[in-house]
């Protein structure tokens, strides 16, 4: 009898200890598919969060000056929008720190100048920055100071131009062009003021930072303007004593241009950019808002 009940006790015990191991490991399998569900979850929960990143707007960022440039781009937001992209624009005074910052990719592009300056600028800087496409033409002008006309101007008058080599050359032909000077045969592009051939009147031509210009109007007799810093300064193509004329050298060479980095033209935010920019919307914005004083070049 105590031999049967040490047995049945034997076997209960090894029941028992059975069932406990089957406990356990099925409690670490139960945890070990909780981890594998919890990981399925985050993974799916990554993907989703992955999905929804990839719908948001793609950012490009372009650096401009402030007028026209950077009211023509802001007119483009809206259908850069439509695409899938955020237009950001920031603001330059100056013609230096826009190209400096697209070379070091603190911006995806810039618009404010014309090639013959981008040429020069990569000339000077060891840059390397192209054109995407020509925007438009902005004409240069040359605004009264002291002096209200032309004719007017006195032996030794004060001539303010650029003082960047592309754009003194480009002034400088427009003052030839309407009889002020002579300049060197054959210079047109590459003309500083040491290829003044004749001057009659002794007319002393200072060089002056573009940006500066407008505001040293009241101290020269005349100036030549860029013409994004004429419209900053309120100055209207109407108000200008001689423009460059659409057949000239500068009208066919001087469009303002869309610059990126080398190897960018073609990439999706440039061909987004150039595809708004050269639409016929921001045609009829150029036209309707700059009466002339902007003209598109597409």
């Amino acid at each position: 009898m105590k031999k049967s009940f040490y047995v049945l006790t034997a076997a209960l015990l090894a029941v028992g200890a059975l069932t406990a191991c089957s406990s356990g490991k099925g409690s670490t399998a139960a945890t070990t598919a909780g981890s594998k569900t919890e990981a399925v979850s985050a993974e799916t929960t990554k993907a989703t969060g992955e999905t929804k990143a990839s719908g948001e707007l793609t950012k490009i960022v372009v650096g401009a000056t402030p007028s026209p440039h950077a009211e023509i781009l802001n007119a483009a937001k809206d259908a850069l929008k439509e695409k899938g992209y955020e237009l950001v624009v920031k603001e330059y005074t100056d013609y230096v720190q826009p190209n400096l910052a697209l070379d070091s990719k603190d911006l995806d592009a810039n618009f404010f100048q014309h090639k013959p300056y981008l040429d020069q600028f990569n000339e000077e800087k060891k840059t390397n920055l192209v054109s995407a496409a020509p925007i438009h033409y902005e004409p240069f002008g040359i605004y009264a100071g002291k002096t209200k006309t032309l004719e007017e101007l006195k032996d030794g008058a004060q001539i303010a131009v650029p003082n960047d080599v592309s754009n003194e050359a480009r002034a400088l032909l427009l003052l030839a062009d309407n009889g002020l000077i002579e300049l060197k045969e054959g210079v047109e592009l590459e003309a500083t003021k040491n290829d003044i051939v004749k001057n009659d009147k002794n007319f002393k031509i200072i060089e002056v930072e573009a940006a500066q210009i407008p505001r040293s109007l009241g101290d020269v007799d005349i100036a030549v303007i860029n013409g994004n810093y004429a419209i900053e300064a309120g100055l209207k193509v109407s108000q200008a004593l001689a423009i460059e004329d659409a057949g000239s050298v500068a009208a066919t060479l001087y469009s303002n241009i869309i610059a990126v980095r080398s190897g960018d033209e073609t990439n999706e935010k440039t061909k987004a950019l150039v595809e708004v920019l050269t639409s016929d919307e921001i045609k009829k914005f150029i036209n309707d808002k700059y009466d002339g004083a902007v003209v598109p070049s597409f």
